[in-house]
């Protein structure tokens, strides 16, 4: 009996090539390792991070339905010492939506189209939810 037969007998060979002009699998390598690094963020991004952090520290009480500014009043009378760098950011940029409101998505609204805040049009409570609550 001859030899049996494997499944890549029925594909034709094909000899691969060193790569794009002559570069080896190592070369290439070095190449990709060797990638600059990012830009640092930027000072907005620096700010919106600091008011991520203050919208995850649960010692400040619960953050739904209010502004950033309105807990961070909320918890000064309290005698809860909110981060004093929080309010000078969030009295830096009054208007601004993605500064004064929390983000429910990290985007900036429910909607997840950054800078944008929840209306009744965007949130749809599910069926199951309406069956919970009656």
């Amino acid at each position: 009996m001859g030899r049996k037969r494997l499944i890549t007998d029925s594909y034709p060979v094909v000899k691969r090539r060193e790569g794009p002009a002559g570069h080896s699998k190592g070369e290439l390598a070095l190449k990709l390792e060797e990638e600059p690094e990012p830009p640092p963020p930027s000072v907005d991004e620096a700010e919106l991070e600091l008011l991520r952090q203050f919208d995850l520290a649960w010692q400040y009480g619960p953050c739904t339905g209010i502004t950033r500014l309105q807990r961070w009043h909320r918890a000064e009378q309290m005698g809860l010492a909110p981060p004093p760098e929080v309010r000078q950011v969030l009295q830096t940029h009054p208007g601004d939506p993605r500064f004064q409101c929390r983000s429910e998505t990290g985007l900036g609204g429910l909607s997840g189209e950054p800078g944008t805040s929840p209306d009744a049009t965007s949130l749809h409570p599910s069926p199951m939810m309406g069956a919970i609550l009656t």
